[in-house]
């Protein structure tokens, strides 16, 4: 055997994520363009040709992160109001701050902080729903990071848009601008039930029906407090899940995001419908949203994604910090210590991720033909020792500083921890700019 491969990378762990074969000992991985090519013992792997090899012998090698729900601009908000419920939080901090911050600068700079953020955690495809997802795509596309833009739609003005025609006409432009663009999926993103009207869901249901013969995503905030679903009953006469699926929002190519306010019956409309969730635990609990019932989602058959949400909400976009705190929090809900165990978070942050995106075919486990989406996580130090099981230590050891390098549809993105798309320094120093604007105004 004699195969050439673009880059052939051998690794202590192979944490495929995969079934069928789960973790592999002293295994090599083959990149060939954008794909893996490869995956083999390492005393076979020798035999083969490649342009590059890397050696990692203290690593667990595995799928890139994917971050379900963020808004990454907003990482230029990050600590600017702490410690608030989401309502306050939301109206008299947020939005004011957008309207008076967000364009197209804020919003390039501000992405570019989250990428830097996320690569160098280990996420390597991230799901977005802000203002000027034009900006975001040009970004994203830029760094080599992979992402699902959903556009926002409001019924009121921002600096984006002026009503849910201009939001969706926006949008779909977006859309259109980057059907050949093979980092880039675009869908629609009505923000929430309270912020989006009946007429509104319809025609998105509409449109999104027609697009693709429905292959296009739908992104949306539902049930995230107590209070959400309070004022829906009183508004409404039903919870915003029942008006969801009245209006034909919900179905398999749904993200309901957060669900941290669900009884039994909700659990059962969703599963009916075939809806992702997509579980933000440490945004729910910094404000104080509640708790979402991940382990009676899993047991009624529903696939439960991560996400951080922005780093305004949350501080952090490290998704082995939401891992972790995703497996505490379902056990200490539930008294059960075998609840959301440890491959069930892992595979919640990869594979699961990439199932609600629609992309599961190509991307969420190392399998040979997916695309190469990649990262190594150094397992040496100190604070991993002893290795009796890799996943533990990558679930439960809070490693998202000890990814050393990270594959985007092939390309190294991060080596050794230097960014190799992106410029630190720089983004460092537009940050600090902003928040000496922001702060003096």
């Amino acid at each position: 055997m004699s195969t050439a491969a673009d880059c052939l990378i051998f690794a202590r762990w192979i944490i495929t994520i995969d079934a069928n074969q789960p973790v592999l000992d002293n295994h090599a991985l083959a990149i060939t363009g954008n794909r893996i090519t490869a995956i083999l013992p390492a005393s076979e792997a020798h035999e083969l040709t490649a342009a590059k090899v890397i050696e990692l012998p203290d690593h667990a090698l595995m799928p890139g992160l994917i971050n379900t729900h963020g808004h990454a601009a907003m990482s230029l908000f990050r600590g600017m109001a702490d410690d608030l419920p989401l309502d306050s939080w939301l109206n008299d901090h947020i939005w004011p701050a957008e309207g008076k911050w967000v364009n197209e600068e804020f919003v390039r700079d501000g992405v570019e902080l989250a990428m830097a953020e996320m690569i160098r955690s280990g996420t390597t495809t991230f799901s977005d729903m802000y203002f000027f997802p034009n900006i975001t795509a040009k970004a994203a596309t830029r760094a080599g990071m992979r992402a699902q833009l959903a556009f926002p739609v409001f019924e009121f003005p921002s600096n984006w848009g002026q009503n849910p025609e201009e939001y969706i006409h926006k949008g779909l432009q977006v859309h259109d601008d980057n059907k050949h663009n093979s980092l880039i999926t675009v869908a629609f993103g009505p923000h929430a039930p309270y912020t989006v009207a009946d007429p509104t869901m319809d025609k998105i249901a509409t449109l999104a029906a027609e697009l693709h013969n429905g292959e296009i995503n739908i992104h949306i905030h539902l049930h995230e407090t107590d209070f959400e679903v309070a004022q829906s009953v009183k508004e409404h006469g039903m919870r915003p899940i029942e008006r969801l699926a009245q209006r034909g929002l919900l179905g398999p190519r749904t993200q309901c995001v957060h669900l941290a306010s669900l009884n039994d019956d909700d659990i059962k409309t969703l599963a009916a419908h075939n809806c992702h969730a997509v579980h933000c635990p440490e945004s729910n609990l910094k404000l104080g949203s509640g708790i979402s019932p991940v382990q009676k989602m899993l047991d009624a058959g529903i696939n439960v994604a991560l996400g951080t949400d922005g780093a305004a909400s949350n501080n952090t976009l490290n998704l082995f910090n939401e891992m972790r705190t995703a497996a505490l929090l379902s056990k200490g809900a539930t008294g059960n210590a075998t609840a959301l165990p440890d491959t069930q978070a892992l595979q919640m942050a990869t594979l699961n991720g990439a199932r609600a995106l629609g992309l599961e075919q190509e991307l969420g486990s190392l399998e040979i033909g997916k695309l190469a989406d990649v990262i190594a996580v150094d397992l040496s130090a100190i604070e991993q020792q002893p290795v009796f099981d890799p996943v533990s230590q990558l679930v439960y050891t809070q490693v998202g500083h000890a990814v050393s390098h990270s594959w985007i549809n092939g390309k190294l993105i991060m080596e050794n921890r230097r960014l190799t798309t992106l410029n630190i320094d720089d983004i460092r120093e537009r940050a600090q700019r902003w928040r000496e604007q922001i702060v003096t105004s």
